[in-house]
């Protein structure tokens, strides 16, 4: 998987984390029947790795289904095990060169200038602005993009659909969005409330709203 090129194309990147499996599954797939392609399945929900593998198997081989909140070298592993197409940490941490050792690509938690060059030297493939609200909102990302003008930045935490429209045009590769979007879906929410965010956010992202 090109996750690079994927973030490039789709600019949004879902995030679900839940209390109920079976209601995070279907928040799954109730994101890809609405269009969203790029969806994380955070580690931290319950039977996360559970869910990955069903969504797997329900969406087939070449969906776009990650893994996040990926700390270490098992989570990785297991990650990977799950069928998860591409990792997500929400730091610099051993699950980068693991990930990157098992072929998986890696988007990479990072704040600082020093934790940019250490993603990239793990061998990153982007860059998850992490929490990005909390670091500065586009204003940092902007500051960021002075000295690192050509790097794929995600940003992640705290995205609603306004700031989303503002740090796309700040120059962020894509935004990851996890409670703006998903709500309470992934813990037994109303799905008819998801699929109406998700076509709020996919507006935003659509190619025509690029600067």
């Amino acid at each position: 998987m090109d996750l690079l090129a994927a973030l490039r194309d789709h600019r949004l990147l879902a995030i679900v984390r839940g209390s109920d499996p079976d209601a995070a599954l279907n928040t799954v797939l109730t994101l890809a029947e609405e269009g969203v392609a790029l969806i994380e399945v955070s580690l931290t929900g319950r039977d996360a790795l559970d869910v990955i593998a069903r969504a797997r198997a329900a969406l087939g081989p070449d969906a776009l289904l990650g893994a996040g909140t990926v700390l270490t070298a098992d989570d990785a592993r297991e990650a990977h095990k799950a069928g998860a197409a591409f990792l997500v940490t929400p730091a610099v941490s051993d699950g980068i060169a693991t990930g990157r050792e098992l072929g998986l690509p890696v988007l990479a938690g990072v704040m600082t200038p020093t934790d940019i060059l250490q993603a990239l030297r793990l061998g990153a493939d982007a860059l998850k602005l992490f929490p990005a609200g909390s670091a500065g909102g586009p204003g940092y990302l902007r500051d960021l993009r002075g000295p690192f003008p050509d790097l794929p930045f995600v940003p992640v935490g705290g995205v609603d659909a306004g700031a989303a429209a503002e740090y796309l045009r700040a120059g962020a590769t894509a935004v990851g969005v996890g409670s703006p979007l998903t709500g309470d879906a992934a813990s037994g929410g109303s799905l008819a409330a998801l699929r109406a965010r998700a076509r709020e956010f996919l507006d935003v992202v659509r190619p025509e709203t690029r600067p």
